[in-house]
């Protein structure tokens, strides 16, 4: 998994499962950890710092903008941090671990998607704008979930 998708999905996954009362305390503690690296690496950036307050309350509505701070930190190449992300994951799913989903990586490519349950569509041969983002290649190109939906 690409190391900026993973620590938000440890994060998001810390938060639901570390906050409750009834949490193990090798969950809380890796939790713990990982917002204490992230944290450390949105230091003096007061809106890095908010958005990773309210990704913990409600990580759908600010997934996206936490992924835009932890890439623009650099985190992607803290190591420390993607360990720290990677270890709560193996706390949280050992099967998922054991299967490599938390060890993906994607470099230099277009059209992927990293996690469960998605639809994509491509359109390859001219540029689309979409918000900030634009989009170029050759061809079209449509991508389904593997699970027959």
């Amino acid at each position: 998994m690409e190391p900026v998708t993973l620590i938000v999905t440890a994060l998001a996954a810390g938060a639901a499962s570390a906050l409750p009362d009834g949490a193990k305390s090798t969950v809380k503690t890796a939790y713990a950890r990982l917002r204490e690296l992230a944290k450390k690496r949105f230091a003096g950036r007061s809106s890095a710092e908010f958005v990773l307050a309210q990704h913990e309350q409600a990580p759908d509505i600010y997934r996206k903008p936490l992924e835009h701070e932890l890439l623009e930190s650099g985190a992607a190449g803290d190591r420390d941090l993607v360990a720290a992300a990677q270890e709560l994951m193996k706390l949280l799913d050992a099967k998922g671990c054991q299967e490599g989903k938390y060890a993906v990586s994607v470099l230099n490519s277009q059209g992927v998607q990293v996690g469960d349950g998605n639809t994509q569509t491509n359109y390859f041969g001219a540029q689309i704008r979409a918000g900030r983002d634009a989009y170029h290649s050759d061809r079209d190109m449509t991508i389904h979930r593997g699970d027959g939906a």
